[in-house]
């Protein structure tokens, strides 16, 4: 799959802009906050329906409009898509495909696959849970849409669950609606035990002999899927933990509370790594990544990098560079010098100033 075009209307700081890419490596340099990422978050977005800032509509919308529009032209072996998404302050996103519009997001997933690395995933080792788990849910939703439909229904399971828990002294009922939202959290929460531990077994193949690459044969990486319920407990658990979720007035057993485990040489480097070794683990898990999209599609994804080369090392920029050659590539940074240093071909340049591009 490759971005053939993408199409900017009052998107952040662009009042229109109008991009035709390579399907190789398509750079744009320029200062810093001249809207060099809004461009790459506009992509993003329009293939996965998501920011990868976690920004609602509202915010991506240019100040003093209601709406915004992005429209994306892609293509999957010889088949062209055409993606409109309408963003409104007020309402709803619109997205149709090829002209047609879908009633739901989801729809979308899995058309196209695109992997974010910014600066902020470097850190994905040494931050909380929550971070590592946006991971797996990210990769996921794009690759499963049986674990989309689950997680969207989990999540609205949970919230449900935490509003009662709040309320429980004032409802009636509180324990029969508890009991009815248990049974639906399992069912939920089971396929994404499931479907994470798949994933965290595809990883664990895949990381190994990169980091070990990358480390210059010094380290050995192991990942490992830190559920905190299995699927033949979750129901147990929940019962049993009532009294306490009560008290506390949230849920505190389920997979909103997995993780995944990260060991170089036998050691939790989440706790104890050093700032290097967790960057490093971090970038042999976007590499990956990358790896999974081809295997579990038999298609490329599209990569989008952020500004990553200003934060790693020579050695480190190097082997990025040369195991993504061979997929269509979007990187934003503030110079072309790491890649002229390291004779990477360029096959579209974009220079980025005050919201235009040239």
């Amino acid at each position: 799959m490759i971005v053939e075009s993408v199409k900017l209307d009052h998107f952040r700081n662009y009042e229109g802009l109008a991009l035709e890419f390579d399907s190789g490596t398509n750079l744009f340099y320029g200062d810093n906050a001249q809207g060099k990422t809004n461009i790459l978050e506009s992509v993003y977005l329009c293939g996965t329906t998501r920011s990868h800032r976690g920004s609602r509509d509202r915010d991506m919308i240019q100040f003093s409009q209601d709406e915004a529009h992005i429209r994306m032209q892609i293509k999957k072996g010889e088949v062209p898509y055409r993606i409109d998404m309408h963003l409104k302050k007020y309402k709803s996103k619109g997205i149709a495909i090829n002209g047609s519009p879908v009633r739901k997001a989801a729809e979308l997933v899995g058309l196209g696959n695109f992997i974010f690395f910014s600066p902020e995933d470097l850190n994905i080792i040494k931050n909380g849970p929550a971070e590592r788990r946006k991971f797996l849910d990210m990769e996921l939703c794009q690759l499963d849409k049986v674990y989309l439909y689950n997680l969207s229904c989990y999540n609205k399971t949970l919230n449900q669950r935490n509003h009662l828990l709040k309320d429980y002294a004032f409802s009636r009922d509180a324990d029969a609606l508890l009991d009815v939202l248990d049974l639906q959290m399992v069912q939920y929460g089971s396929v994404l035990i499931r479907l994470r531990r798949k994933f965290a077994e595809k990883l664990k193949g895949l990381i190994c002999s990169i980091h070990e690459n990358l480390s210059g044969g010094r380290e050995s990486l192991q990942v490992s899927y830190e559920s905190d319920v299995s699927e033949e407990e979750f129901l147990d658990r929940l019962t049993q933990g009532r009294e306490r979720d009560v008290k506390m007035k949230f849920s505190g057993a389920g997979p909103h509370r997995d993780d995944l485990c990260f060991l170089v040489n036998g050691v939790d480097i989440r706790k104890f790594g050093s700032q290097g070794q967790q960057r490093t683990a971090a970038l042999s898990l976007k590499l990956s990544e990358i790896e999974i999209v081809k295997q579990s599609t038999s298609d490329m994804p599209v990569l989008l990098l952020d500004d990553v080369l200003s934060e790693l090392d020579r050695y480190r920029q190097k082997y990025l560079l040369e195991n993504i050659h061979n997929i269509q590539t979007m990187i934003t940074c503030t110079g072309v010098d790491d890649f002229v240093q390291n004779n990477f071909q360029i096959n579209k340049l974009f220079h980025v100033a005050a919201g235009g591009v040239e």
